[in-house]
C-alpha cells in the first residue's frame, strides 16, 4: 500500500534492497526535509546503518539525500572538511510504505568530488550481480542511460549539484535539530 508523501520533520527509515529482494542496507533514522509525489529530500547525521549481514555502523558526517520517483538514481551529498562529496547510487525509483522509503540498489555508483570531478564505481560488481541475479536487458539499458543523465546533471550543475543547493537544505536540517 502506498502512502501519502512524508511530512516535513518526520523521521523515516530507508531500506535498500538488491534485485533479488534481499535486504542490502537500512538507515535507522532520516529526517524528511521535503516530501512530494516525485521526490523526497531528507537528511541524517550520525545515524545507525545496518548491513545485510547484521553488522552496524554510524554515519560520520551530515548527509542530504535526494530520492526520486521517476529517476533511476538517488543522490547523497555529504559534508566533509574539504567540501561536499556526492555519492550517487544507480537504483530503482523509490517507493514508500508504512515501514520505510525503499529502493533497489543496482551496484553502480558515481562519486563526485567537491571540484565536480567524478568517478564511476563498482562496474565489476554490477556485471557480476547482473549475471547472478539475471537483471533484464531493459534494466541494464535504463541504468546505463541514467548514468549518462547523472553525468549530464553533474556537468550542468543541475539539481543537488547546483551551487548552494545542498547548503540550503542543510540549513533546514539544522532547524529541525534545535
Amino acid at each position: 500500500m502506498m502512502l501519502e508523501h512524508p511530512r516535513e520533520g518526520e523521521s523515516i527509515q530507508i531500506h535498500s534492497y538488491k534485485h533479488n529482494g534481499s535486504i542490502h542496507r537500512i538507515w535507522k533514522e532520516t529526517i524528511v526535509l521535503k516530501g512530494s509525489p516525485n521526490y523526497i529530500i531528507a537528511a541524517n547525521d550520525r545515524t545507525i546503518v545496518m548491513e545485510a549481514d547484521g553488522r552496524t555502523w554510524i554515519t560520520r558526517e551530515p548527509a542530504i539525500c535526494f530520492f526520486y520517483a521517476k529517476h533511476w538514481f538517488n543522490i547523497i551529498g555529504m559534508f566533509r572538511e574539504d567540501g561536499i562529496y556526492y555519492y550517487c547510487n544507480l537504483s530503482s525509483p523509490f517507493v514508500r510504505d508504512k515501514e520505510a522509503l525503499k529502493y533497489i540498489d543496482y551496484d553502480l555508483d558515481v562519486k563526485v568530488f567537491p571540484n565536480m570531478t567524478y568517478v564511476l564505481l563498482d562496474e565489476e560488481e554490477y556485471e557480476r550481480h547482473r549475471k547472478e541475479m539475471n537483471y533484464p536487458d531493459v534494466i541494464d539499458r535504463i541504468l546505463k542511460s541514467n548514468v549518462e543523465k547523472l553525468i549530464s546533471w553533474i556537468h550542468q550543475r543541475k539539481g543537488p549539484f547546483a551551487p548552494d543547493f545542498i547548503d540550503m537544505w542543510y540549513e533546514k536540517f539544522l532547524s529541525y535539530r534545535k
